[in-house]
């Protein structure tokens, strides 16, 4: 068999209530003016930096993986730690590197390179772990109510995982190491990248490709529009194309790129009009879904040092139409004011 999960062990996990406090751990809110490219609030989530991080698409909810607090989520309206789970992370190649939250906002799957585990967002209980004995975990994705979950993996497979039959099926179409994956809401309909510079759009029931994207370098981004709109695609050089899901023709290239500018984090505004990309460089950016063009660009807080650093964007989402929410390494999440286009 080309899958060798092990089977759920619920023992490994541990989950504990937290208190709706601001000041736990040495967690506490800044608060900021809004001015120019500044955010309009601060939130500090972990003292020294994260691993990884995922906000819900509604921007109503944090999950964060960092040094000192394990994996923690964060109640974003009220800045409350509602709860930390602690999944084993016994070595630095053990690290939680991967989060995702389901668009419903039911549950949330954290990974690292060789296991992965379900959370309930309502009880705060774990659902199931599972461990993969072939290759190690790139990138992940999770279904509304936990149903199915998405697995990116280092030597090209992705494998979509029903939670309750334990039916698994292996997309085969990668050459090479899977870099980013993302999936429909209902589970139907995944996205994966790769090293092998395509991106492919398929049907999670029969595994058959939908839509087949080329790139000139490996693919580094993929992302699905909720609502069923738009498609993304983004590599490692420059080249960077919003698509129309529905009948798989490019909308746009965006525009203005620069060379080896690699997208960390991709969203769609509620409305479809706009295009919000993060990346490795701390830079966020706006765009024009119909035009392709960058609207306007700021960076998000560095990590505190003695000497300036930068920080990854780990995962962007709209509280509305015109306010973004961003979580980086750096251990802060910020909310933005969208600059609006004159």
């Amino acid at each position: 068999m080309l899958l060798n999960f092990s089977k759920p062990k619920k023992y490994l996990l541990s989950v504990m209530k937290i208190s709706v406090t601001l000041l736990l751990s040495g967690i506490f809110l800044l608060a900021c003016s809004p001015s120019g490219d500044k955010p309009i609030e601060r939130f500090q989530h972990a003292i020294e930096g994260s691993y990884a991080g995922n906000i819900s698409n509604d921007g109503k909810w944090s999950v964060i993986s960092s040094i000192h607090h394990g994996i923690s989520v964060w109640d974003l309206e009220k800045n409350a730690l509602t709860y930390q789970w602690a999944q084993k992370q016994d070595s630095s190649d053990n690290l939680v590197l991967a989060i995702d939250i389901s668009n419903n906002n039911s549950h949330a799957l954290t990974a690292s390179r060789e296991n992965f585990a379900l959370w309930n967002m309502n009880t705060g209980q774990s659902e199931g772990y599972w461990q993969v004995r072939e290759s190690n975990i790139r990138d992940i994705a999770v279904s509304n109510n936990g149903d199915y979950l998405l697995i990116g993996k280092g030597n090209g497979v992705v494998v979509h995982v029903a939670v309750d039959t334990g039916r698994r099926l292996e997309f085969l179409g990668h050459k090479e190491k899977i870099n980013t994956v993302d999936m429909m809401p209902n589970g139907r309909v995944a996205m994966s990248g790769g090293n092998d510079f395509i991106a492919y759009v398929w049907d999670t029931v029969s595994g058959q490709v939908i839509y087949q994207f080329n790139h000139t370098s490996r693919v580094s981004q993929v992302a699905l529009d909720s609502q069923g709109r738009f498609a993304f695609s983004a590599d490692s050089m420059k080249s960077a194309h919003i698509w129309n899901l529905k009948t798989g023709k490019l909308i746009t290239k965006l525009k203005g790129t620069k060379r080896h500018e690699v997208f960390s984090s991709v969203s769609f505004s509620p409305d479809g009009k706009t295009l919000v990309t993060g990346a490795a460089s701390s830079k966020v950016s706006v765009w024009d879904v119909a035009t392709g063009k960058r609207t306007a660009n700021w960076r998000v807080t560095p990590k505190e040092a003695n000497r300036p650093t930068g920080a990854v964007v780990y995962s962007l989402a709209f509280s509305d139409n015109n306010t973004l929410i961003t979580e980086s390494s750096s251990g802060y999440a910020e909310l933005w004011r969208i600059p609006q286009a004159h």
